[in-house]
Parts: C-alpha cells; structure tokens; sequence
C-alpha cells in the first residue's frame, strides 16, 4: 500500500499510525486506546491512518488500511510488512508496536509509544514458548526506542527495562463516554472486574476470594466480570458478561460500587483510570500501572492478592469511605482526560528541534515528485 500526497492544511498533520491490535477484532487495551486516540485526532483536524492488520473498527473517524499477517510468528511478519510499506507522504509516524525495523527515516518525525513492558510479561507468563516469544518482542522494544525519534512511556513505572526513556504521556480515556450516563447505583453491593478470566489480569483469583471470602461476609454482593473467557458454570453472585459496547460498558461502571482489577502486571491500566473517571472507587494490586494510576495508593487502594477481599469489604459495607475514595479518583482522572493525552502528543509531534527542517525537505521532494513526469 503505498500513499502520497501535501501536507494537510496550515498546521495539521498527516500521521500514519502503527497497531497490531484494533478493537474489531481484539480486546488487548493497546487497540482500544489506539482507536480513541486516532478518533481524537482526527476530530481536531488532522488527517489519521493506522495500519494493522485487523478490520476496520466500528465508530472509526480515522483510515484503517489493513494489512493482513497470518501464520506462525505473524506479529513478527507484520513488522517486516510494515517496513516494505511507502510512509513518504505523511508528516508523522506514530508507532504503538512493530516500527522495529524502521531505522531508514521515512518520515519528518517518528514517534514510538511503549505501552508497558515485555519483559515483565516474560517474568509473569505460564509457558516456555510464550516466556520466550515475550522475551524477543522485549528485545523488539527495547530496538524501537533507539529507532524513533522520540519514545514516550505510558507510566514512569515502565522505564525499568528502558531507562533512557525520559518522555511519559498516559493513557487517555474520555470523560465524556461517562458522563453521559445518568443512571442509579446497583441495588445491591456491586464488584466490577474488567479483563480475562486467565492470565496476569487474575478474574479466576478474584472470582475465588469474591467466593470464599466476600460473599460470606456481604451475603447479596455480586461481581460482575467483562470477561469473555470465563467458564460457564460460576458460583453465585459473579455474572460473565462478556464483551461489551462502549455504551454499555459506561453504564456498568456507572452501577457499580466499587472496580477491581488484581492483575499481577500493567504497564498503564486503562480500566483502572476508566473508573476513577466515571466516579467508581478503584482497588488493585500493587503493579506498575495501578501504582501510576492511583499515585501509588492516594487515590484507589492498592493491596496485595491476599488482602483484596478484606479491602473490598471494607469499601462495600462503608459509603463513606467509598465517597471519599470514588470523590479522589475524579481529582485524579483529569491527569488521563484524552483531550490532554492529545495536546501532548500534538507537541511530541511538532517539538523535535530538526522536525521543521526535515518536514521542509520533506515536503520539497513531493513537490519535485508531482513535477517528474
């Protein structure tokens, strides 16, 4: 796929965007926040592409130009399709993943967001193949840093397996989504949990002491979990909802009383800003995200697997220190509005000190392109 063509109008931009991940046909949090971010963007004027190689996504302002990668290894045979793919015409290329090879500059400004850390994956994950298929897509991170113009982090927490990596943007999430919805609090004491039933986002574990220890002490509480690999069979009070609209995910943040997301590692944790921004108080274990996220426990609770259910209680069976809580992480969610994820991004493209210079010579070779015969 090759595309040319201007620069966009007088201070617009035209950015090509990197991910592997969209939310038509993933729920990997890297997707969703690529497709809020794209959306933003364009709304604000510029001109937005994102290659990857799923379909296009529903609600989409931006191009998506889909490049298929099937097969053993596909997200290493993306990256090489993405580095045969013609970027001379945009202004901006904004890589969430697979920009690895790019080391020949294609573009005026490259710009690499690393969204947490494969690395600590490898550390986490169940299975020698995946332990090491995390440990090169590390070793691919680590090699993007050094390609990019600039790499931003999504959390200061992450800079461990890249500690020259100073730039740090959040993940954004927009506050309007949530407050559209005016709806009551669930009638009974109500756990929202969003994320996979396996895995280091932990919904068997938190299902288990929701069971064991919750339910004994808060007869009518339930936990109601946006998974969709839960098994069929659940105890009582937890409810599998699967997969959600955005809509309807908004109104079960609304209902719940408190959002729980135990998970063993995040390099950011957008759920857990989604319900400080929809007013909901947050518990969570003490990774790097939620300890970014809450600033390290003053605006959400943030304890160890084994005293989540205790934590819980304690929130389910107090309002007011749930209202203090869900009050605290509102103050807290400006810093992650997407309008203001935005305006930092905008100024990650346009401040690199050669940018004007390059985007100048840049633009001179498309003009004597057009002019060849």
């Amino acid at each position: 796929m090759s595309v040319s063509g201007p620069t966009t109008a007088s201070g617009l931009l035209r950015i090509a965007m990197i991910s592997y991940y969209l939310p038509s046909e993933s729920k990997i949090g890297v997707g969703h926040q690529v497709h809020a971010l794209a959306n933003e963007l364009v709304d604000r004027g510029h001109s937005v592409d994102v290659f990857s190689p799923c379909a296009a996504t529903e609600g989409a302002r931006y191009r998506t130009i889909t490049l298929p990668s099937v097969g053993r290894g596909r997200t290493f045979r993306f990256a090489f399709t993405m580095r045969r793919q013609d970027l001379s015409g945009y202004d901006v290329l904004h890589a969430h993943g697979e920009d690895y090879w790019m080391w020949r500059r294609r573009v005026p400004v490259h710009v690499r967001t690393l969204h947490g850390s494969c690395f600590e994956e490898a550390r986490r994950i169940r299975g020698v193949k995946e332990k090491l298929r995390m440990v090169m897509l590390g070793l691919t991170e680590v090699l993007a840093s050094v390609v990019a113009d600039t790499t931003v982090l999504v959390s200061p927490q992450t800079r461990r397996w890249t500690p020259w990596v100073r730039t740090v943007i959040p993940n954004g999430v927009d506050a309007a989504r949530f407050a559209a919805v005016d709806v009551p609090k669930a009638d009974v004491p109500t756990v929202l949990f969003v994320g996979t039933w396996r895995g280091r986002k932990r919904g068997a574990e938190l299902a288990g002491l929701f069971t064991t220890q919750v339910r004994p002490r808060v007869p009518n509480a339930q936990l109601r979990m946006v998974t969709q690999d839960a098994p069929e069979d659940l105890p009582g009070g937890i409810v599998a909802l699967g997969r959600l609209s955005d809509e309807d995910l908004a109104v079960e943040y609304a209902r719940a009383w408190v959002f729980c997301l135990p998970s063993s590692y995040e390099g950011f944790g957008i759920p857990y800003a989604e319900a400080m921004s929809a007013g909901v108080p947050v518990v969570a274990t003490p990774n790097p995200g939620a300890r970014y996220v809450t600033e390290n426990g003053a605006y959400g609770r943030l304890v160890d697997l084994a005293d989540v259910a205790e934590s819980l209680i304690a929130l389910l069976t107090d309002d007011v220190a749930r209202a203090s809580l869900a009050r605290a992480g509102r103050l807290r969610s400006a810093e992650f509005e997407l309008g203001t994820v935005a305006d930092r991004y905008e100024q990650a493209y346009r401040s690199r000190s050669t940018a004007v210079g390059l985007k100048s010579r840049h633009s001179s070779r498309l003009v004597q392109r057009r002019a060849e015969p």
